[in-house]
Order: structure tokens, then sequence, then C-alpha cells
């Protein structure tokens, strides 16, 4: 009996408690073997499947999507090593449910000379103050801590934290792992739907791993609710139809604010910038179907306009500002058209970030040199006194000498001779280049010192 855990239950009550818990959770693997997939942690010969068995495990961190098997492990890893195991979630608890923790760990080494694994589920969610208030009692092996976490946690958990712990990345599980689990449950008769005597063919296993993409939870979810759906209507297999049906109520998952928000919209980014209409409208409606607004879809569009095609295309802005008003106007599903519309634009169009470059370089030139003089004959002189002080002297108006005044100059003197922009070749910008040049070598020809 453990002292500090909760009363025993009967045998009868655990049993019907089992009996009303969702699949997943009944099928949840209690040793190694019974774990489907992350070979690249478990397989023979790794780090991790070695300190298991060799019960010389350090605190780690399981960063991985859900339903890739983050508690399972850490619950899986307590079982084989027999260590006193306190799980906490990180939504619910805070600093004094730690100290109970500690205080119970320390019993368990005093009065036992038992190692305990405190679980942290989902340990980004605490704040710096609580994942501070861990550090002594991992480092001084009060707890080896197991944190689970969907976030990465480079930026999910504070540096000191991390230095004391190993990270393990989990994987998506793959559609045969997922398959391989799927089978597993309609025949375990104890934990499974084993008793429903339901066959399913492999092409409905497979539908309903591919949708629910590496997350075990979901496709057993799923399974659940199909089977229970079929048995209403006395079949003896499941069918795609049946499956369908269940899978009808399953949404994208798309993290709005994690990591994996920026990991997909940087792929979108990226496939406009590598001219891949196909990719940026794969990715930009991955981002639509699973809740983005689609104002801050637009909002990226109008940046990339500017940023990476710039004058290579001066229409792609238009484009790009049309299709912000037009979809205001419009709104959804209509919207589409003119989302799809911008995103193939810009995809396609020739690509220069040289007017980026250019300002980046002025801002730096700015910064470098602070609030340097405006010269005298670049200020309006706008009073009498002005103009008796110089400002104005020697300007020279450009309309008045044919558009363009050969020999003058524009900035600072400490500056003259500076070049922040330099257009390329590519499209619409090679004119400018050619324009930009011509002036430049008539500047050069009038003596104007290149600084």
């Amino acid at each position: 009996m453990d002292l500090f855990g909760p009363p025993m239950r009967s045998a009868a009550a655990a049993t019907r408690k089992s009996q009303h818990a969702p699949l997943a959770d009944r099928l949840r693997p209690t040793t190694l073997a019974e774990v489907v997939g992350q070979e690249q942690l478990l397989g023979e010969g790794r780090l991790l499947a070695g300190a298991i068995a060799s019960d010389r495990l350090p605190s780690i961190i399981f960063w991985g999507p859900p339903g890739s098997g983050k508690t399972t492990l850490a619950r899986v890893i307590a079982q084989a090593t027999q260590a006193h195991f306190i799980p906490l979630s990180a939504v619910l608890s805070g600093v004094p449910d730690l100290r109970r923790a500690v205080q119970e760990a320390e019993q368990q080494r005093k009065r036992y000379g038992r190692a305990t694994i405190l679980f942290v589920d989902e340990i980004h969610r605490f704040n710096k103050a609580q994942q501070d208030a861990l550090l002594p009692h991992v480092e001084n092996g009060t707890v080896t801590l197991i944190g689970a976490t969907t976030e990465n946690p480079s930026f999910a958990v504070v540096a000191a934290l991390l230095s004391r712990v190993r990270v393990f990345e989990l994987q998506p599980l793959s559609e045969q792992a997922v398959v391989a689990l799927l089978q597993r449950a309609l025949v375990d008769g104890e934990k499974g739907l084993g008793k429903l005597a339901l066959g399913a063919e492999n092409t409905v296993l497979t539908a309903i791993a591919a949708h629910c993409q590496g997350d075990a939870r979901r496709a057993l979810d799923v399974l659940e609710v199909a089977a229970q759906h079929a048995v209403r209507n006395k079949q003896h297999a499941l069918d795609l139809a049946t499956v369908q049906e269940a899978l009808a109520a399953q949404t994208l998952v798309h993290d709005k604010t994690g990591e994996g928000h920026y990991n997909v919209v940087s792929a979108f980014i990226k496939s406009m910038r590598g001219s891949d209409p196909d990719a940026a409208l794969y990715w930009m409606f991955r981002m639509l179907e699973g809740g983005e607004d689609p104002l801050f879809v637009l909002r990226r569009m109008l940046i990339f306009a500017s940023e990476d095609i710039g004058n290579a295309d001066p229409q792609a802005l238009s484009v790009a500002v049309a299709a912000d008003a037009a979809f205001q106007r419009l709104g959804m599903p209509e919207g589409n058209y003119v989302l799809g519309h911008c995103c193939v634009y810009l995809a396609c169009a020739p690509k220069s970030n040289a007017c980026t470059v250019a300002w980046k370089a002025a801002q730096v030139a700015v910064q470098q040199h602070g609030a340097l003089p405006v010269p005298h004959k670049l200020r309006n002189p706008v009073t009498r006194h002005m103009k008796e002080w110089g400002y104005g002297k020697g300007y020279r108006y450009p309309h008045s000498e044919g558009g363009y005044v050969t020999g003058e100059t524009y900035l600072p003197e400490k500056l003259v001779g500076e070049q922040y922009y330099v257009p390329t070749n590519i499209g619409a910008e090679e004119r400018v280049a050619e324009q930009l040049a011509a002036l430049r070598e008539r500047k050069e020809a009038a003596g104007v010192d290149k600084g």
C-alpha cells in the first residue's frame, strides 16, 4: 500500500472505471514493449532506451505534437524503473502543489529509498517563478523531472531549467504505426474493442490514420466513435462511410499561437519566395482551414509584396492592396478567390529584395552617423532671414534642367557617394537598374566624389 497515494479501490470498482474510460486511455501501454513508434528514441542502442534499462534516467523533457505518446512514455518509464510517480498538470497546478510533490518525494526517499518521477504535463504553461521553483529539487536529485510540451523548449522553458534536462523530440506516429495500434484496439478483448467482434479492412484503418496525422489519441477516438455507430446499426465490420461520419466532426490541427503556427507561416512565405505557387497555396489553405484569420494572411502578403518583390514587379504591391480591400468587401467564402489570386500572383512574380536591403542600409547609416546636418542648398528658405543665412543657395531645380541635374548631390556631405539601393536585373527592376546606371555615369563624369 502507498501511504502517500490515494486510497485503494476494489478491483471491481477499478474495472468499472476502466470500462467507462475512453479507448485511448484504456489502451495506454504499460510496458515499453507495448509502445508503438518512436524507434528513434526507444530502439536498440538509443540513449533513452539505455537509460531506462539501466534505471539511470536523467531529468528530461518530451517535446512533440499531441498524441505522440509523451504522457504514455512518462508512465511507462515510471513503471519500468519502479519509481514513485507524481503527475501534475501545469494548467491546474501552482507552486504549493510543487512543494507538496517535493515533500512527498522526500518521504519516499527517506522511508523506502525509492526515487520519484515528477511528471509535469504541459510544462510550457508554468511561468518563470514556477519553473524556477523546480530547479533546486531537480538539481539535487530529489525528483527526476519528466516534462511534456507541445511547444519548442527553447522558447517555452527557462534557460536555467533547460540546462539541467535532456530534451527528447517525439515525432508524429507514422501511418503504419497508427494502423497497427488500431488493429490492436479492434482485437483486444480486455481493454479494447475485441468484444464487439468488428472487422475492418486495412484501407478503412489507413483512412483513419491518414486523417489523424500521427495523433494516436485522435485515431483511437475516431475508431471508438465509428465502432459505436457500427454496433448501433448492427454492422459486423467498419466501412469507409461509417468512418467518414466519425471523422466529420474532426477539425484540422493548426496551432494559431505556438511554434506550429510560425512553422506554417514560414513555409508559406518561403514557398512564395521560391516561386512555387502550388506549395504557397497549400500552406496558405493549411492556415485558413485550421482557423487562421484571413486578414493575418493578407497582411503577410502585403509585407511580402514589398519585402521580396519590390521593384522587380511594382504592380505586386497594388495587387496585394487590392486583394486586402476586396476581401474586406467580400468576406468568406467568396474571399477565397481573392486570397488565391493574390497568392498565385506573388508566387509567380519576379523577386528582388533590393528595396529591403536599401532601406536597411540607410537605417544603419542613420544609426551610425546620427543627425548629420542638412546641406544648406537643400534647406527650404521660407523666411527672409533663412535666405540671408544661405538656405537654398546653390540648389538647382531638376525640372528646369531637363528632369535631371548632372553633378548634383543630395546626401549629407559626409555620406556623398554612398549607394544603398542597388537594383537587380530581374523583372521591371532591370529598367530601373539601367536608368540609375546611366544617371550615375553622368554624375561621375561631372566629377562628383564617390566619398
